[in-house]
């Protein structure tokens, strides 16, 4: 494919992004078709889109999974749709506050707290979904698993009431902000693609030294997500270098030692 026909196709690809087509193939039709015969189905989508996606599929088959897969004994399966993701979507998406009823550790109930969900974060490792909301009286960021909510209803607050919280949001999130800047080490620099997905989850920012040919990653994350960000360290190694983020250093230098001293001699 020449240089002119790459510029056509992104350009084609930009205006059906902007006009909001969705292009996929007649694979993709297939397997959606056969998904919505899921039982969950009707779970993730509303009776008017489900209807619309099975009568835009009308005409397409379906794949005959029964003899493909075999199912062997597993434990308990965790779905990774739960029931009031599509409500809290909404209130997240129209800016409203809610009445929350949820659980704690030790099974005690916190009825109606006046809440303000702003995400929605889906854990790989507990497979859990989890709402992250602002507590409008105790003015604290707050943490939920979506199984541990028992009801949610709408509040109606003013729009100033609105923007104040958002505001409240951005400064206590602000305020558990960290950066550290990583630097990938020149020989390694072909490999930036890899070592950027390593990091694709976190905000980041990617500097070009032309004279030195060094890339500077700046990262951006929470402080609870810092033993991540070291673990993803730990897995590229030589490839790169903490330059700035003090915690980092000590905690790579830390690791450093203790894996040497495993080999130091006895004798």
């Amino acid at each position: 494919m020449n240089l002119f026909e790459k510029i056509f196709n992104y350009q084609m690809m930009m205006r059906l992004e902007n006009s909001g087509t969705f292009m996929i193939t007649s694979q993709e039709r297939i397997w959606l078709k056969t998904m919505l015969n899921h039982p969950s189905a009707s779970l993730a989508f509303t009776p008017v889109t489900l209807d619309k996606l099975q009568s835009a599929l009308s005409g397409e088959q379906t794949l005959d999974l029964s003899e493909a897969f075999l199912e062997k004994a597993r434990s308990r399966e965790k779905h990774v749709y739960h029931p009031q993701l599509r409500a809290l979507r909404r209130f997240i998406a129209k800016q409203s506050a809610i009445q929350l009823s949820y659980k704690v550790k030790d099974e005690r109930i916190f009825h109606n707290e006046m809440a303000f969900p702003y995400k929605l974060e889906y854990s790989l490792v507990k497979r859990e979904w989890y709402l992250l909301w602002f507590h409008m009286r105790h003015r604290a960021m707050m943490s939920t698993k979506l199984n541990k909510i028992d009801a949610i209803h709408a509040l109606v607050i003013s729009p100033e009431r609105v923007r104040q919280i958002g505001a409240d949001i951005e400064r206590l999130l602000q305020k558990r902000q960290t950066h550290a800047k990583i630097e990938v080490v020149q020989t390694y620099n072909r490999e930036l693609s890899r070592i950027l997905y390593a990091f694709s989850c976190f905000e980041k920012q990617v500097d070009y030294d032309e004279q030195r040919e060094t890339y500077t990653i700046r990262l951006t994350f929470m402080n609870n997500e810092a033993e991540y960000v070291l673990s993803k360290l730990r897995f590229l190694g030589i490839r790169v270098r903490v330059v700035e983020s003090e915690h980092l250093q000590r905690r790579m230098l830390d690791s450093a030692q203790r894996a040497l001293a495993r080999y130091e001699s006895t004798e």
